[in-house]
């Protein structure tokens, strides 16, 4: 697989499925679904020039330190003592991949609202706290250091997950008082299907095709744990 892929005869997104599988990650279980990156990091602009590297998210470092402002937080995390000793040390205590995420971005297609519902005691959590727009969720991920979830396979092929076809009700935000209701694009983005179709191409393109073997390093690789992962602040609770 990895021959094919460094040859081109796979695409990436084909590789990222097979990295996935190979790694017991499964769309059978929530807790072990497939993860795949953030490779964008504008979200912004009227349109997206896949030409420009300055588009693009810097796949040599873990989601929660993309934005150099949060090292800093990160590092004082690690380097806290536990004063019983129990606890190793860690950058991040939460994960980049884990069931109630996938449900958070999923939550407008059943099953995952069904069992969003149920995790949250039979109700939809607060309105603030759901997936209501790309851009927004970009910009916590960049605003908080303790939030670093990655994505799911579904935002390369899906648009169905991005709107409310169900017509559920899932709250308004506190203080816009806005609806939350279809998920919000992207700028670029002129609907569900333009979105999965810019964004996979983002993932074929010649930027993410040069670097994405740095991501899969911190996720499948060398840089999961030791001192590879303690250097690239990528170690996890």
């Amino acid at each position: 697989t990895l021959q094919k892929w460094v040859n081109r005869e796979i695409s990436n997104f084909d590789y990222l499925i097979q990295l996935n599988t190979m790694a017991g990650r499964t769309y059978n279980d929530l807790a072990q679904y497939p993860v795949f990156p953030w490779i964008l990091r504008d979200y912004t602009s009227e349109e997206l020039d896949l030409n420009n590297p300055a588009v693009f998210r810097d796949l040599s470092k873990p989601i929660g330190v993309v934005n150099e402002k949060n090292a800093k937080a990160v590092k004082e995390k690690y380097n806290f003592e536990d004063p019983l000793g129990i606890i190793d040390k860690f950058h991040y205590g939460t994960h980049y991949s884990n069931a109630a995420g996938v449900m958070h971005y999923l939550i407008r297609v059943e099953p995952f609202t069904t069992l969003h519902i149920q995790l949250q005691s039979g109700r939809f959590d607060c309105a603030d706290r759901q997936f209501h727009s790309i851009p927004a969720t970009w910009q916590a991920l960049m605003d908080n250091p303790n939030d670093v979830k990655e994505l799911i396979p579904e935002f390369f092929y899906f648009p169905e997950f991005l709107e409310n076809q169900n017509g559920f009700n899932l709250g308004q935000l506190q203080i816009s008082k806005e609806l939350v209701n279809d998920v919000v694009l992207p700028k670029w983005a002129h609907s569900p299907e333009d979105f999965i179709c810019k964004h996979r191409k983002a993932l074929e393109s010649e930027y993410v095709s040069a670097h994405l073997h740095e991501w899969i390093d911190l996720i499948f690789g060398y840089k999961q744990r030791g001192p590879a992962a303690v250097e690239a602040l990528n170690v996890f609770y």
